[in-house]
């Protein structure tokens, strides 16, 4: 399944900050040089949703602040359910 996110770098700490219509909005404490933030948004979903970071992937925007994260192993029910406990 492929999620939309926001992503803002070089934040006090790593987060799910909470959702802007369907885009799910990141705070990372990396910042963005070599791709930093990238993974750290990739270990706060991977993280969030409980399963391993090598299924979280940053398919789409790797240069931009709106990114597309591809999940494997788990259907869109499963990821809304998942983030449902952990982002109001």
């Amino acid at each position: 399944m492929k999620l939309p996110i926001k992503v803002v770098p070089s934040s006090s700490r790593s987060c799910l900050a909470g959702w802007l219509g369907a885009t799910l909005k990141l705070r990372v404490a990396a910042p963005v040089e070599h791709r930093k933030a990238n993974a750290g948004a990739e270990k706060v979903v991977a993280d969030a949703l409980k399963v391993p970071k090598r299924s979280i992937a940053v398919t789409g925007g790797r240069t931009s602040a709106h990114k597309i994260l591809e999940i494997r192993n788990l259907s869109e029910s499963e990821v809304q359910a998942r983030l449902s406990k952990v982002v109001s």
